[in-house]
């Protein structure tokens, strides 16, 4: 999945004709980005100056990006780095996207939905500089952001940070200015995305940068997806086990040597999961400035449901007590083969030097897939292609989270009521309860065992995800869908009743009140996007003018006047 693919609905979808909100100066930017930041580095903090200059963000947001903008002083990052960080909006924030960026979010897939948080995608930049008190010249840019387009605004940020460095702020300016210009984020189209004397044509598979009347292709598989291969070869003997700790929703730390290999294994975790959606809170790069740091880092309850990626030798010390850390050395090349690694004890975890390797007592319930770890091994002796090591990978956890999901989902269909106890005239049946105990006698003859080739104790996972964070996101959201299919298929059995028929054996104020109701469920119908076959909704209008049109020209005239906001 990526940005522009857009998730499967129930049904055909029925829309009435929906008016074109009206975009003003800044709309078109602010469906892409919250503003960009250059964040300059001084002996006491970083500054942040904001673009556009009329965005806001409260100060505990400034501060937030700041203390995230820049690599620990032990990271040793010279030269140019990316990485992305994330942070929880201030409260009382406005949620709403605005009504075009909305309509976008309801059809995006679930594990790229807007959350109440920003992403930063930085651009830092150190080289030594004697002129300076500190002797280096360190800035960041940052593009702060509700979307979680990781490769995209990397990309993004290849293209304007050179050139701000070289031409400071006029050349963001611009930036700013040409992101203005960019169509809102419209699923299943190309969009032509203008931005410093490049078109940007994103399309469902890759890019296309027109340079010069040229064509070049820079290859993104998706816009959102770091390279599995990549981030997972420091522990790739652990791959499965990995996938079940982020299933399970557990505590988890990176222990990196830099922000880049933080985030980007921290999001590698969060994506092993897909098409799932990692439902609790994940960092791809923490620091001990974040505002979080008390509550993540206390001993007198047992670590949140999060995952941490974090650079500072510090937290060697702090995260001890978590259950499980893994450390990551310096990536090495896809080219080169990673050596076995056995899973240590916790105790042996002293300090950010230690060895790299998975630190946990936890036993995993699946048997170890060999298969993938040799189909791996051969991919790095034949010097296969790491897009192709990576394809792999993702195939394996795609195929490995189905056939966890399959049985799930399944049984949550089966508590759909029949569409033949679905009456008109009486609100829509509710769904039956999920019965913990009643899912796993279905797995005896259509578990996972149908779909999958590994044993092991698949029960023992199933019970342990059901209490975790990732099947309480899951199920509300299946849940959600359901009942809105219910009230699609109400609104269905609705249109097609004869209304005329039905009105003429009600009184003036009955009829009144049938009127009232179809439009509350008309206005119900469009904001929430119900999956109705197409027509529906203007069959359903139809109905609504034709008993109006009945009724005495006095209350013709107050039944046709707009509801006041």
């Amino acid at each position: 999945k990526c940005i522009l693919a857009k998730s499967k609905p129930l049904e055909g979808a029925s829309r009435l004709p929906v008016k074109e909100p009206l975009l003003l100066p800044w709309d078109r930017f602010s469906s892409w980005l919250h503003c960009i930041c250059v964040v300059g580095f001084d002996l006491e903090l970083g500054q942040a100056v904001i673009y556009p200059h009329h965005s806001k963000l409260t100060e505990k947001e400034k501060t937030s990006i700041c203390y995230l903008s820049f690599p620990d002083s032990n990271s040793g990052c010279l030269g140019d780095t990316q990485f992305c960080f994330r942070f929880r909006q201030a409260a009382g924030r406005k949620s709403s996207l605005g009504c075009f960026l909305d309509h976008f979010d309801r059809d995006a897939p679930v594990c790229l939905k807007v959350s109440g948080y920003y992403y930063g995608y930085v651009y830092f930049r150190q080289v030594r500089d004697k002129s300076l008190k500190r002797g280096y010249f360190q800035k960041s840019l940052v593009l702060i952001s509700k979307l979680p387009y990781v490769t995209f605004f990397h990309s993004l940020l290849k293209l304007i940070a050179p050139e701000y460095f070289e031409k400071q702020e006029p050349c963001l300016e611009a930036a700013c200015n040409d992101i203005d210009r960019w169509p809102t984020p419209c699923p299943g189209k190309i969009l032509t995305l203008p931005i410093m004397g490049v078109v940007m044509k994103v399309t469902a598979i890759f890019f296309l940068c027109k340079i010069s009347g040229h064509l070049v292709s820079i290859i993104l598989p998706t816009v959102h997806e770091v390279d599995l291969f990549r981030c997972f070869h420091p522990v790739f003997f652990h791959i499965q086990m990995l996938w079940e700790l982020v299933l399970l929703g557990e505590a988890l730390v990176v222990m990196a040597p830099s922000p880049a290999e933080s985030s980007d294994t921290v999001l590698a975790l969060v994506s092993c999961i897909s098409p799932l959606c990692y439902c609790s809170d994940f960092r791809p790069y923490f620091t001990i400035h974040d505002s979080e740091f008390k509550e993540y880092t206390t001993r007198t309850q047992a670590p949140p449901s999060v995952i941490l990626g974090v650079t500072n030798p510090f937290f060697a010390k702090t995260l001890q007590h978590w259950p499980h850390i893994i450390r990551i050395g310096d990536m090495k090349q896809a080219g080169e083969m990673a050596k076995q690694m056995k899973v240590k004890k916790l105790k042996n975890l002293k300090t950010l030097d230690s060895k790299p390797g998975v630190y946990t007592a936890y036993k995993p319930f699946l048997n170890k897939d060999e298969d993938i770890i040799k189909q791996l091994q051969k991919g790095v002796q034949q010097k296969r292609p790491s897009a192709a090591q990576n394809a792999i990978l993702r195939r394996y956890f795609l195929e490995l989270t189905q056939s966890f999901i399959i049985p799930l989902e399944r049984y949550v269909a089966s508590l759909m009521p029949l569409q033949k106890s679905i009456s008109p005239w009486k609100s829509p049946p509710q769904l039956r309860p999920f019965i913990q105990e009643e899912f796993m006698k279905t797995l005896e003859k259509a578990g996972p065992q149908l779909t999958s080739r590994l044993k092991g104790d698949w029960i023992g996972l199933y019970r342990q995800f059901l209490r975790s964070p990732n099947f309480d996101g899951w199920f509300r959201n299946r849940r959600k869908e359901m009942t809105q299919k219910l009230e699609a298929l109400h609104l269905e059995a609705l249109c097609e009743e004869d209304l005329q028929l039905r009105i003429q054996k009600h009184t003036e104020v009955e009829t009144v009140d049938l009127v009232l109701k179809l439009k509350e469920k008309l206005v119900s119908a469009e904001k929430d996007q119900l999956p109705v076959k197409p027509g529906t909704l203007p069959k359903l209008q139809a109905h609504i003018e034709s008993i109006i049109l009945s009724l005495p020209e006095d209350l013709q005239g107050i039944l046709h006047k707009p509801p006041s906001p």
